[in-house]
């Protein structure tokens, strides 16, 4: 990464020590009274035995902004990062088929709180405050293994709370379910998580859930989608946030779908894409997880204006992204470039070109890292009716 993100992480961590100068006890205990927004969290070392447990800041009060992604708009990439730092992490190693047993259904219940959940918490050993920033994963606040865990004040959200008791549904029907009542997808990726839909129910961890709960919620809106007239109009949508740049094209086009990821790294520029016709993808995305976030985000799009396209996303991955904080900022990126007044191209070449101006990457770069251009001149199964 360059100098410019490292001066970003050795910043933000500067400020995390001036803070902890005045609070670190908070963190160093062997004990946390707080209240959870609620949030749990399943990790996957060691699977199929997890790290499974709460995430409590030491505070009470309205804490739900600090886990709450769809509520980050307009948020820096420091504050985003101090939500992560200020919720300690409680675990217990659990089997993935362990769905019931008292300490997994306070989880549960937690979990399907319609408000945070106050928290007593009592670990084996004092926590560390000690915390590292890398430009590869997540950050996460201190750790403790939990020798006692205890809940008050919750209050089940109806429409999770009648899924969870529906075992005869399974894990799909239950999370496009609870998204069709209005139930954020960062909540459903935790009920997941925690064993709470389906029918042979298990603990997933955390970033699968994420994915598969992106994934099932895409198709399912796509499945709509191909029933829809095709767009008459070549449409450009940008929007940038947290060192992220987003150009998305929509074209006249049955659905085929294409994003490209552009990163640097040690000033150099690198690449990675995956695309999609109709039939759907068969192998998981070289660009992980991003690739089912933004296709929800451009999905949501084509089925409120009930329309059909063919769809290309252009991710610019700037050093200013020193951090990484989840693929949910893809999702809500592209959900808010949606949002914005298009530009309208004349040709796919012209919306091209608008949507590369855009960003620092020449529109050859772009299109010779990707395979839009194939997917465009295919004959697709609708050309032989």
């Amino acid at each position: 990464m360059s100098s410019n993100s490292q001066d970003i992480r050795r910043a933000i961590l500067a400020k995390w020590h001036e803070n902890l100068s005045k609070y670190g006890n908070l963190f160093s205990s062997d004990s946390i009274s707080g209240t959870s927004p609620p949030s749990v969290f399943v990790g996957s070392y060691n699977y199929p035995k997890v790290f499974v447990g709460p995430m409590v800041p030491p505070i009470h009060g309205d804490t739900s902004i600090l886990d709450s992604p769809e509520k980050w708009k307009g948020k820096s990439l420091e504050e985003i990062v101090n939500f992560r730092l200020n919720l300690i992490r409680g675990i217990q190693k659990i089997s993935i088929d362990q769905t019931e047993g008292r300490y997994i259904e306070n989880l549960q219940e937690i979990t399907m709180s319609s408000k945070p959940a106050d928290s007593d918490l009592q670990f084996t050993k004092t926590t560390s405050a000690s915390v590292s920033l890398d430009g590869e994963s997540a950050p996460f606040g201190p750790v403790g293994e939990i020798k006692s865990a205890k809940f008050y004040d919750t209050s089940a959200t109806k429409s999770i709370e009648k899924i969870y008791y529906d075992k005869d549904l399974n894990a799909q029907d239950a999370v496009l379910n609870l998204y069709n009542s209005g139930i954020d997808i960062s909540k459903i990726q935790k009920c997941f998580s925690i064993g709470m839909l389906g029918q042979r129910r298990k603990l997933v961890p955390t970033k699968w859930s994420i994915t598969a709960t992106d994934d099932i919620i895409s198709k399912s809106l796509i499945s709509e989608i191909l029933d829809y007239p095709l767009i008459d109009s070549y449409r450009i949508f940008t929007y940038e946030h947290l060192g992220n740049l987003f150009s998305v094209i929509l074209f006249p086009h049955r659905w085929i779908y294409e994003m490209i990821e552009a990163w640097y790294s040690n000033g150099i520029l690198g690449f990675g894409y995956d695309f999609e016709d109709a039939r759907g993808i068969d192998h998981p995305p070289a660009i992980a997880g991003a690739y089912f976030a933004a296709k929800l985000g451009v999905s949501e799009y084509l089925v409120k204006n009930k329309i059909q396209a063919g769809v290309m996303v252009l991710r610019e991955i700037r050093p200013e992204y020193a951090i990484p904080v989840g693929v949910w900022q893809v999702r809500e990126g592209i959900r808010s470039a949606m949002k914005q007044s298009p530009m309208f191209g004349n040709s796919f070449d012209d919306a091209l070109v608008l949507a590369s101006n855009k960003t620092s990457i020449s529109k050859l770069e772009w299109i010779s890292k990707g395979n839009i251009m194939k997917l465009i001149h295919q004959k697709t199964i609708a050309d032989f009716f």
